[in-house]
């Protein structure tokens, strides 16, 4: 077959889509991404992993390389910092929340900033823990992701135990914190898998509403339905 017409029969790549890691005002020059290398095994148990990442995976941090960027409007709005906020990351979801807690430590350092709480997971704490410094940071000595200014962090590790634990479970454990912020006004704030993991965490949010507001299942899917109406439930989904 000429090369002209396989040119022709092979469809152009798809632009690839990440979430921005990182504050715009503390790295104004920069764009911080989070990237996993894609991987997986083919009907024949052919390995292969993801062309875009491994791409990435394996640049020389020291050499410059130039790469053609689009900028789009996500489904993440940077929330205010009067405005209470619940955030839900697990892996690489935890992205975009990087940059909301670098925005809201500086935001913090010129006024009062409302709680922010963060429920972050992964299968092993020793292996996957992305930003595990930058978290425990600001969750320490009145950070904003401290229990002292409303909020908190909380990182369920999935496969450290024999009974896994999810995101889920961490948020039913803290189910009164949830309460309270939903009560206060917080937004809720949802980044990562599109498997299971945003119906999980609707459904547990569910749970939290019905047990703490004491009303019915129904009545908290409502609650939580009007919730995301009113523009205070965001989920940022990939596959």
């Amino acid at each position: 077959m000429p090369f002209e017409w396989l040119v022709q029969l092979v469809p152009p790549l798809k632009t690839r889509a990440f979430s921005i890691s990182s504050s715009h005002s503390v790295h104004p020059n920069q764009v911080h991404l989070t990237v996993s290398v894609v991987s997986w095994t083919t009907p024949y148990k052919r390995k292969r992993t993801g062309l875009c990442s491994s791409w990435l995976a394996g640049l020389d941090p020291q050499k410059r390389v130039l790469i053609p960027a689009w900028f789009q409007k996500g489904s993440l709005p940077s929330p205010p910092p009067s405005l209470p906020v619940i955030v839900v990351g697990p892996g690489t979801g935890c992205a975009p929340f990087r940059g909301f807690v670098e925005e809201r430590a500086l935001q913090s350092q010129s006024g009062p900033t409302a709680p922010l709480l963060f429920f972050f997971g992964c299968r092993n704490e020793e292996n996957d823990f992305l930003y595990r410094d930058f978290w425990l940071f600001h969750s320490q000595k009145g950070g904003v992701l401290s229990e002292e200014k409303g909020g908190g962090f909380f990182a369920a590790f999935s496969r450290d135990q024999p009974q896994k634990i999810h995101v889920q479970h961490k948020m039913r454990e803290q189910s009164v914190k949830i309460w309270n912020l939903l009560t206060e006004g917080a937004a809720v704030y949802v980044a990562g898998s599109a498997n299971k993991m945003p119906s999980d965490v609707l459904l547990a949010f569910e749970e939290i509403v019905s047990k703490e507001g004491g009303v019915p299942k129904e009545a908290a899917a409502r609650w939580l339905r009007a919730l995301e109406k009113a523009g205070k439930y965001h989920v940022e989904a990939w596959s």
